[in-house]
């Protein structure tokens, strides 16, 4: 009994926050130990089913924050990442494959993700370089509620837009939404 109580200790932190407060883990955690008291021929069975569902689980409840579209209305820029996996198509840069994401819209020419580094549910840095290849750019990316983030570049801003006949830089600081 031992085992079992370490190994429901050990399927709970794993978990983590994000499902430790549903009822689908509860339910889910009194399933199993009621089969596995029942006959030690489910218990192999069980492993199984205890492996599936967490999988499944943790997919629908873990969520995935660096996975996003966000937009800036004013400015009219997009902002597609997911920084789980290389999965984006970048307009104009298709025959590269997928990627991390991009900035893009009424900047001039398109900027990709080349690398990021994931402080927390919260926060990440990222860095982007222009279609060309000629510059990069540093920004931080903070989300400060559910559907709304910050984007702030760091250092000397390279990102521009073109007005007129004129590159202009655009703002600093952005506060970007989700789109759906």
């Amino acid at each position: 009994m031992l085992k079992m109580k370490t190994f429901v200790f050990f399927i709970y932190k794993c978990i983590g926050f994000a499902l430790q407060r549903t009822v689908f883990f509860a339910i889910f955690v009194g399933v199993f130990i009621q089969n596995l008291r029942k006959s030690t021929h489910l218990y192999m069975r069980s492993w199984a089913t205890i492996a599936a569902m967490l999988g499944v689980f943790t997919a629908a409840f873990g969520g995935q924050p660096w996975k996003l579209r966000l937009h800036q209305p004013e400015e009219k820029i997009d902002f597609c990442l997911d920084l789980y996996e290389e999965s984006i198509e970048v307009p104009g840069l298709e025959a590269f494959g997928p990627m991390n994401g991009y900035l893009g819209g009424n900047i001039y020419g398109v900027w990709y993700v080349v690398g990021f580094d994931i402080k927390d549910d919260k926060q990440a840095t990222i860095t982007i370089a222009n279609d060309l290849g000629s510059e990069d750019q540093k920004l931080t990316l903070t989300q400060t509620s559910d559907s709304t983030y910050q984007l702030k570049f760091l250092g000397y801003n390279a990102v521009k837009r073109a007005q007129g006949k004129k590159l202009v830089k655009i703002p600093s600081e952005l506060k970007m939404t989700t789109k759906k």
